[in-house]
């Protein structure tokens, strides 16, 4: 079997007097589409900065291309769930995706044509390319979605990870980010984290159910034990497909 991309081994994170993480062990392969669902306060943001290096774990350990993860932070792009900023700031569509870029750069370095290149490319990708050249304070939440996904893309990620990339935009935006999840699918690893219990199987190849614990991976669905397990409050599980259907709330 070819090393994982991500290996997590007994993850305990303990923040002030909470453990958030107790005993986590995830594996992703190369390839992988790994959606990643549970309640508010289950974790799922603080296993991201796990994987990213920025979280430190109580015990246990956790490996991402073999290494700890601060050794290789430029294989992995991330897109945070919120980018809180001056609106009025003028910085342009383009220029924050050329930020994308900032791990290849040395101190004090210009931007190369190849940079721009490649933040252009991005753009186009996730169909931003018309309004490179507008003020990010004219964005949409759903195009500023779309800006820092392009932003990822930039690093050249081999991995990719994404808290909460549909919350807060419309249904045809939203229909719009899993579309563009689903091309870039086909170039690298991603693991999304997400409340959209009942959309993101149609999407992703297997899905880690989180609740401080790792109630369930390797599962392309979501059952009702699963949200039982997760979910302390009644929650209504809506099956997609011929008929569509309301399965009873436990």
């Amino acid at each position: 079997m070819s090393e994982p991309l991500v290996e997590i081994r007994d993850a305990t994170v303990v923040i002030g007097r909470s453990r958030v993480l107790d005993g986590v062990n995830l594996r992703v392969d190369a390839g992988d589409f790994l959606g990643i669902i549970g309640p508010n306060g289950g974790g799922k943001t603080t296993l991201l900065r796990v994987i990213l290096g920025l979280q430190r774990l109580a015990s246990g350990t956790v490996r991402v291309f073999g290494l700890p993860p601060s050794e290789v932070r430029r294989r992995v792009g991330y897109v945070p769930q919120h980018l809180v900023f001056d609106r009025s700031f003028p910085i342009t569509v383009r220029e924050v995706a050329l930020m994308g870029r900032l791990l290849h750069k040395g101190l004090f370095s210009r931007y190369s044509g190849s940079d721009r290149r490649i933040a252009d490319e991005a753009l186009a990708t996730v169909g931003l390319s018309r309004l490179a050249g507008r003020s990010v304070g004219g964005l949409s939440g759903g195009e500023l979605q779309r800006l820092l996904i392009a932003r990822a893309l930039v690093s050249e990620p081999e991995l990719l990870l994404l808290d909460e990339p549909t919350a807060s935009v419309d249904p045809e935006m939203k229909t719009s980010i899993y579309d563009l999840l689903d091309r870039l699918k086909q170039e690298m690893t991603i693991i999304l984290v997400t409340h959209d219990t009942g959309t993101i199987s149609r999407h992703v190849s297997r899905i880690a159910c989180l609740n401080c614990t790792m109630v369930s991976h390797d599962s392309g669905k979501v059952n009702r034990q699963d949200v039982e397990h997760m979910y302390p409050y009644p929650v209504d599980i809506v099956v997609h497909g011929v008929p569509q259907r309301n399965l009873k709330s436990h």
